[in-house]
Parts: structure tokens; C-alpha cells; sequence
């Protein structure tokens, strides 16, 4: 890798590759943190230099809960405008490498399960889903009804599982149960990330995604309507 063709977030060409070394001899706390926000931004920035650095990042996921995060941070800012793309597309390896590194270490059913569920997301190309995927404690999706286009809150957590209009001064006012979908009626990524999560034990999670992947009720018009579906056509990013 030629670093001087590169660049981090701070526009520097110099620190990366060192950084790197560090962390391949030791677990140095202070070079994480710093590679951290050389390579990764809020927002959805990443810079060039992470997509140089991720190959090397990837080969010590396996051992490295702090490998596995950023890289996961990385691969889930793909889909974003980082003007990179042959350093993304040269990858394409290393992502894979890492699919198996994720799932092998979902498999063992971690404490932190939620953020290398999101990263393997991102793997599989469904950024909306990585994005927005919470732990199904106390999760809300505002969608427009697909018929007569009013916001509806979705909320699937603790406190309820429902559809409902929200109301700034009373709260969420009219509400209607969700109707969870079957383990037989899921198809597609549903289907996998419900599978991925009884598979390892994670039943909250799966629960949850019973309810995102159902249906609701719209408390304005009382269109029925599938909740993944217009939440991933209203957030899907478009790749390029």
C-alpha cells in the first residue's frame, strides 16, 4: 500500500500505517483510539485510509474486539459518498474474510451481540438495516402511511408494541398492536437476521424482528401495511 496516495480524516498521510503497526504488536489503547477517528467520522464518513487499512484491521478481528468494531464501522459507511470506490472495490476480500469472522463470532454468542450483528449487516449490503437496527428495548420508526401518507410512529419495545400518531403534547395517541410475522411468513434478509438471532439465542432480538418484519396499522386511514417494506424503501441509500 502506497499510504502517500491516501489520506485520513484529517487529511494526514503519515500516522495510519504506524498506527497500525502498534496495534499488530499490542492491544495499545491509545493507538485504537487514535486510528479511530483518523479512519472513521460521525455521519457516515470514512476516508480513504480506512478502506486502505481494513484488510489489516480484518486480520486481526478474529482475536480483537476492538479490530471487529472498526472495521464493522467501516464497512457500514460504504454506502456513503467517501468518493473511494477503488479502494472499497479492492475489499471485496477482506469483507468477505470478515462475514466469516462475524458470524463465527456471533456464533459464540458475545455480550455486545447488537454491534457485530450490524457490522455483518452492513456486510450483506443492507446499510438501512445496520443503521437503524436497536436492541428492541425501547425502538421507534417514524414511516409515512403508504395510502394517505401521514407519519406513523412504530414502536416495538418494552413499552409496547404498536402503531400509533404522535401527539408532541399527549404522546403516542391512537394506538393499534403490531402484527408480528410468523417464523413461516418471513422471506428474504427477515428471514436471515430472525434465524441469525434464534440461532444464537438472542430471543429479544428475534422478537423484535417478528414485529419489524409484520405488519401495522395506519390509526388515520387503517391501511394495513408491511413495515419493512416502507422502511427500507424510505431508507434504503442508493449505492453507486
Amino acid at each position: 500500500m502506497d499510504w502517500s496516495r491516501t489520506h485520513d480524516c484529517w487529511f494526514g498521510t503519515d500516522r495510519v500505517p504506524g498506527l497500525l503497526e502498534r496495534v499488530e504488536r499490542e492491544d495499545d489503547a491509545e493507538a485504537w483510539d487514535e486510528l479511530g477517528y483518523r479512519l472513521v467520522l460521525e455521519h457516515d464518513l470514512v476516508s480513504p485510509a480506512g478502506f486502505a487499512a481494513l484488510p489489516r484491521l480484518v486480520r486481526l478481528a478474529p482475536a480483537s474486539a476492538r479490530a471487529r468494531a472498526l472495521a464493522g464501522e467501516i464497512v457500514e459507511r460504504a454506502a456513503a459518498h467517501h468518493g473511494c470506490d477503488d479502494l472499497a472495490a479492492d475489499c471485496a476480500d477482506a469483507i468477505a474474510e470478515f462475514r466469516e469472522v462475524l458470524d463465527r463470532h456471533l456464533r459464540s454468542r458475545p455480550s455486545d451481540y447488537l454491534r457485530p450483528f450490524r457490522a455483518l449487516l452492513a456486510v450483506e449490503e443492507q446499510y438501512h438495516w445496520a443503521a437503524a437496527l436497536g436492541d428492541f428495548t425501547d425502538d421507534f420508526y417514524q414511516l409515512a402511511c403508504p395510502q394517505c401518507a401521514v407519519e406513523v410512529t412504530i414502536a416495538i419495545g418494552d413499552h409496547g408494541n404498536y402503531s400509533a400518531i404522535r401527539d408532541w403534547h399527549r404522546g403516542d395517541v391512537d394506538r393499534r398492536d403490531l402484527r408480528p410475522a410468523s417464523a413461516d411468513e418471513l422471506s428474504g434478509i427477515g428471514r436471515w437476521m430472525h434465524e441469525t438471532a434464534v440461532r444464537d439465542g438472542e430471543e429479544a432480538l428475534a422478537g423484535g424482528l417478528a414485529h419489524l418484519f409484520g405488519k401495522a396499522e395506519c390509526p388515520s386511514c387503517a391501511c394495513v401495511f408491511d413495515i419493512a417494506t416502507e422502511y427500507t424503501w424510505a431508507n434504503r441509500p442508493v449505492l453507486r
